[in-house]
């Protein structure tokens, strides 16, 4: 006799359907998201093209002048071992600083706005495009690519873009010097740098773009990301306008 619905052959025949459901699901959802990320064969021209200078990845990847790129994602700024990095990256690593897709998307257009002392010689990649086809190069040698870019620490979210206007804006130093009162509590005015990074003589464009990643949380210093978030844009311009020509 047929089970009626109620049965627990019934129940348990559902409940088998309903996950094997889920994971289908699952499954063309993965796909179709990978495909957003990138064409990794493409990516593996750009790395030989732009990285392999100085890093290496894949089966017996060592560091060289940069350190080696396997299982990045996910991996602490600045913890590979036996590796001198810059002060600056490994101050972004004991911030608590993780390669997510996003952060990555970043740093590979424009390195000095995500770690600003980087010694990356790299000026930055702004096809978003090729951006993503190097990061699908990468991921092929994560340690769970099939959880890429669906679910952290790759998650895949839009990358903030400063706006045309944002960069076109010319800060007022002197409103820029009545701010500043706050970011000398930490960042001495004369330059030194004990124990925090001086932002004297900082290039506008790079401080823009500093504070802008750690507006929206790029950057994950909380005190920095809470300080960023009070700004508005008019006020990052103008600090920024005074950092660059303040003199000691």
């Amino acid at each position: 006799m047929p089970s009626s619905p109620t049965s627990p052959l019934s129940a348990t025949r559902m409940v088998r359907g309903l996950r094997f459901l889920l994971s289908l699901l699952a499954a063309l959802s993965t796909s179709a998201a990978a495909e957003t990320l990138g064409d990794a064969e493409a990516g593996a021209k750009i790395f030989a093209r732009d990285c392999a200078q100085c890093h290496m990845v894949g089966v017996g990847a060592k560091s060289r002048i940069g350190p080696s790129l396997n299982t990045l994602y996910g991996r602490r700024a600045g913890s590979v071992e036996n590796f001198q990095y810059s002060k600056s990256m490994a101050r972004m690593g004991a911030d608590g600083m993780d390669w997510t897709i996003e952060r990555l998307d970043a740093y590979i257009e424009n390195p000095r706005a995500l770690v600003s002392g980087t010694r990356m010689a790299y000026r930055g990649l702004k096809d978003p495009i090729q951006r993503h086809d190097l990061m699908a190069y990468l991921r092929t040698y994560s340690d769970s690519p099939q959880n890429i870019p669906e679910a952290e620490p790759t998650a895949l979210r839009a990358s903030p873009n400063l706006a045309p206007e944002i960069l076109a804006l010319q800060g007022d130093p002197e409103y820029g010097e009545y701010l500043s009162a706050e970011c000398t509590t930490c960042h001495l005015r004369d330059g030194s740098a004990a124990g925090i990074p001086s932002i004297t003589n900082w290039p506008a464009d790079d401080f823009v773009a500093a504070m802008h990643a750690y507006k929206s949380k790029l950057r994950p210093h909380p005190v920095m990301q809470m300080m960023a978030g009070r700004l508005s844009n008019a006020e990052i311009a103008a600090l920024a306008a005074y950092y660059a020509t303040i003199e000691n």
